[in-house]
């Protein structure tokens, strides 16, 4: 059966890009705007943003505001708010692609992208690179400062039952994501953990492995729900 993938936030209430019934899916896709819903790749310019032509280049998502259920305010963050706001875009903070026939790809956060010798490589792609391995249950992957290339990329791995984190099997998952990947994009570390940090709705904290790898400090870890090194 297909996937019918979707893209929405809290912030606008209601799901945005979708692969609807009457769409070919394009695996992996989160498909076209809803009808009534403009979105758009863009990228900041001398305090503006414009709209990103060429199909598969990566730049932020965004969307014209004035659905019904776009949000009012963030509660006693009235600047956070405006910042979502550049000319005639609502900024989702998430950064995408969109192909020659439209549909959209997600690529991961703007904050939690890796720029690695030039590449801008989105965690998700990799994570879900590492998946595809028998052994691998979850995957959360970071940017590691590098004076060479600016960031290398670095994986922790919680692995399924029956099975235990050695050299040999960190080497294999390595070799796993330079073949599905490419060398520069595929991580050059391998972490094994019982368990990766995670929010009570499911999501993984990278933030939270990053300010632990790099001695940072944690901030706010109220959501945290589910964490076993």
């Amino acid at each position: 059966m297909p996937f019918h993938d979707n893209w929405w936030q809290t912030e606008t209430g209601g799901i945005m890009i979708a692969n609807y019934a009457s769409m070919d899916v394009k695996p992996g896709s989160m498909g076209k705007p809803l009808p009534g819903i403009t979105a758009g790749i863009v990228e900041r310019h001398d305090g503006t943003v414009r709209e990103i032509a060429r199909p598969m280049t990566i730049g932020q998502l965004a969307l014209k505001p004035g659905w019904p259920s776009m949000m009012r305010a963030y509660l006693h963050e009235e600047e956070r708010y405006r910042k979502c706001f550049v000319g005639d875009w609502y900024l989702s903070g998430d950064l995408a692609m969109r192909d020659e026939d439209g549909y959209f790809w997600f690529v991961g956060r703007d904050d939690d992208v890796i720029k690695s010798a030039g590449h801008l490589i989105g965690p998700f792609e990799v994570e879900s690179a590492l998946m595809e391995h028998p052994a691998v249950a979850e995957a959360a992957v970071i940017g590691i400062p590098d004076e060479t290339v600016g960031e290398v990329v670095k994986a922790f791995v919680a692995l399924k039952p029956g099975h235990e984190g050695s050299d040999d099997l960190m080497l294999e998952l390595l070799g796993h994501a330079r073949k599905r990947l490419g060398p520069a994009v595929a991580p050059k570390e391998v972490a094994f953990r019982n368990n990766l940090p995670k929010t009570r709705s499911g999501k993984i904290m990278r933030r939270l492995l990053k300010a632990r790898e790099l001695g940072l400090p944690e901030g706010d870890i109220s959501t945290l729900e589910s964490d076993e090194r």
